[in-house]
């Protein structure tokens, strides 16, 4: 089993590289991000943790963590901040490891991870190649606006937060343009692949 690390800057279409791989025979997509919203669920050791590090301010009346609150916590405080990623991204890194190997148990061909920070949270000792999606900025940011409502400040925020390109192409296998249509996505992925 492959397994293929897909990240990039926010905007520059990883869903929709997703989108066009899971769909191949024999692939298993799982998202970072979204993993970590299961595992901030009640049930979960890592709820534990969150709720016993933060306090029960941050929780709903349902007893589900208030994503807006711990937000707005976090956000306020670098430490906070350093504290909540200590907690959950260990946790979501050691899932995903007991999951590729029951994947490999049933015989998927490709594993693939989708992270916004997976180089810097060493998934590299994971996986066998990692994909940088790559836009231009101009690109991005107009995506940000059509698809998440951003105004152009919000969007040129978040992107100045993040890594600039020369760091994800340092440390990865492949860079996919992910400035053209899905079709020549689409052929791209295929071709990596197959």
């Amino acid at each position: 089993m492959k397994i293929i690390g897909i990240t990039g800057g926010i905007g520059a279409g990883k869903s929709c590289v997703l989108r066009e791989i899971e769909v191949l025979d024999g692939t298993f997509v799982i998202e970072a991000d979204k993993l970590a919203h299961t595992l901030l669920s009640p049930g979960h050791d890592c709820y534990t943790e969150v709720v016993s590090c933060f306090g029960k301010e941050i929780l709903s009346e349902d007893q589900s963590i208030d994503r807006a609150v711990l937000r707005k916590l976090v956000m306020n405080s670098s430490e906070k901040l350093r504290q909540l990623n200590a907690l959950v991204h260990p946790a979501v890194k050691k899932y995903i490891v007991n999951d590729i190997e029951k994947k490999r148990d049933l015989g998927y061909k490709y594993y693939v991870i989708e992270a916004a920070l997976l180089i810097q949270d060493g998934y590299r000792n994971i996986c066998d190649e990692i994909w940088y999606i790559y836009a231009d900025k101009d690109l991005r940011i107009d995506r940000l606006l059509k698809s998440r409502g951003y105004s152009r400040q919000t969007a040129e925020e978040f992107i100045k937060n993040q890594p600039e390109d020369e760091y994800f192409i340092e440390n990865s296998d492949r860079v996919i343009d992910n400035s053209g249509t899905p079709e020549e996505l689409r052929k791209v992925i295929l071709t990596l692949v197959n």
